[in-house]
């Protein structure tokens, strides 16, 4: 059930069953954050230039954000040696059960050697909170990068998978059979945007923020497809403010990265409330808002 055309399509949205929007978000505590190796392109030239006390105060304010939304935030201690842990979507994929009963995640297999050992602490915190750990991918026979790459459709049991960078297109498979949830797969290409999470932000059901420039033909045909309302960042404000790596966590306030000017006009006459915030020392890290939380259920 993967699909990477309009035309392999054989199923709508309404045949798709239904998925609560979650509610809880998890964080990952940034004292151990730092720049000390390059595995980005947005990491060259950055090594050892985080402000720490900002770092700090940035990710306060981030959490602030959430509770101030009426979210609970839950938080992953940081660990010393890992300090890209803070980019807290990539290291699990979380998952309900079809009957929503059941919480599982599917354990990451990170591409780069420096952050493999993150996915253990998730590992450990999920099973304490009692959720299904599927550990398949965790072999290190593939790469999967959990959220950063894999985005649930709002409100449906549909996933969007980008792959080219850090995850392998295969695992798309695996992850569609054991979820039995159908995959639309979008090929990333531009090394600047090397996770879809930097180039896709899934609003609510019917609009989506994207940079068009990331895609290919077909992956912006899928798009659109399911999204009656897409809106495009521009260049600049995608590539060097992380504009669609901002998060809607209620279907009404989008917390992004400051400055995003044009982007914030689109997504206010769309009736959203934009909430401007600064994550200036993680954008040298190749990450913003999105790659800073894991919604969970």
């Amino acid at each position: 059930m993967t699909y990477q055309t309009v035309s392999d399509l054989d199923f709508s949205l309404d045949e798709l069953g239904s998925l609560p929007q979650p509610t809880n978000v998890v964080m990952t505590s940034p004292e151990h954050f730092k720049i000390a190796y390059v595995i980005n392109a947005h990491m060259e030239g950055n090594i050892g230039t985080v402000d720490k006390p900002k770092a700090l105060e940035d990710w306060a304010s981030l959490k602030a954000a959430y509770e101030a939304c009426g979210l609970s935030v839950d938080v992953v201690p940081g660990v010393a040696g890992l300090p890209d842990m803070v980019f807290c979507a990539n290291q699990t994929l979380p998952f309900l059960s079809r009957d929503g009963k059941g919480k599982g995640v599917v354990l990451s297999s990170m591409f780069a050697k420096e952050r493999a050992p993150e996915v253990q602490f998730f590992a450990s915190h999920f099973e304490k909170e009692g959720y299904v750990v599927v550990s398949d991918l965790a072999d290190g026979s593939t790469e999967f990068e959990g959220m950063g790459d894999a985005l649930w459709h709002s409100g449906k049991r549909l996933l969007w998978g980008g792959f080219g960078f850090r995850t392998d297109k295969s695992v798309y498979d695996l992850i569609s059979e054991r979820l039995d949830v159908p995959v639309l797969l979008l090929t990333l290409d531009d090394p600047e945007f090397y996770h879809l999470d930097t180039c896709m932000c899934i609003l609510n059901d019917e609009t989506v923020l994207i940079f068009p420039g990331a895609f290919k033909p077909e992956g912006l045909a899928l798009i659109r497809h399911f999204f009656p309302v897409v809106l495009e960042a521009p260049e600049d404000e995608a590539r060097t403010l992380f504009a669609c790596n901002a998060h809607c966590p209620d279907q009404k306030h989008v917390l992004i990265q400051k400055g995003c000017e044009v982007t914030n006009q689109l997504l206010r006459a769309q009736g959203f409330t934009v909430v401007e915030l600064d994550t200036s020392e993680y954008l040298k890290s190749g990450g913003s808002v999105f790659c800073m939380k894991l919604m969970t259920w």
